[in-house]
C-alpha cells in the first residue's frame, strides 16, 4: 500500500482542532485521515510546530520550504512523490492516493455507529449516548 504523508503548517496541536475558532477544513481533514487509517491505509501527519525534525530531515519537504515556505503549506507525498500543495486532499482523493478503488469492499466488517441527538430523549435519562 502506498505511504501517505501530509506535511502541515504549525498547528496549535497535532490535528489543529483546538481553541475557540476551529477551521471546518481541518475538522473534515481530520475525519478523513482518521477514516483512511481505519481502513489500514499508511498515512500521517506532520505538524511543523509539533514536529520541526521531519520537515529538516525530508530532502522533498526541505527543499519545497525552502521554495515555497511554509505558506505553501500543506503538502501532501506519495510515496515520496508531491502530490498536492497548499490545501488539503479530499477523502475521494486520499482513497486514490491509497490505493483503495472499492470502499464497500474496503469497509466490510466496520461497523458504523449511529449518533442520536440527546435532545429527542433517545439517548435514556443520562442523556449520554
Amino acid at each position: 500500500m502506498p505511504s501517505i504523508r501530509i506535511y502541515e503548517g504549525a498547528l496549535c496541536c497535532s490535528t489543529g482542532l483546538c481553541g475557540p475558532n476551529v477551521d471546518q477544513a481541518l475538522v473534515t481533514f481530520t475525519a478523513d485521515v482518521r477514516y483512511l487509517a481505519e481502513l489500514g491505509a499508511d498515512i500521517a501527519r506532520h505538524n511543523l510546530a509539533s514536529d520541526p525534525g521531519s520537515f529538516a530531515t525530508h530532502e522533498v519537504v526541505r527543499e519545497y520550504l525552502e521554495v515555497a515556505g511554509s505558506e505553501g503549506l500543506p503538502l501532501t507525498l506519495v510515496d515520496q512523490v508531491t502530490v498536492m500543495t497548499g490545501r488539503y486532499p479530499t477523502r475521494t482523493q486520499l482513497l486514490g492516493y491509497a490505493g483503495i478503488a472499492n470502499v464497500a469492499e474496503a469497509t466490510a466488517g466496520i461497523t458504523t455507529l449511529e449518533l442520536r441527538d440527546a435532545s429527542s430523549g433517545s439517548c435514556g435519562t443520562s442523556g449520554c449516548c
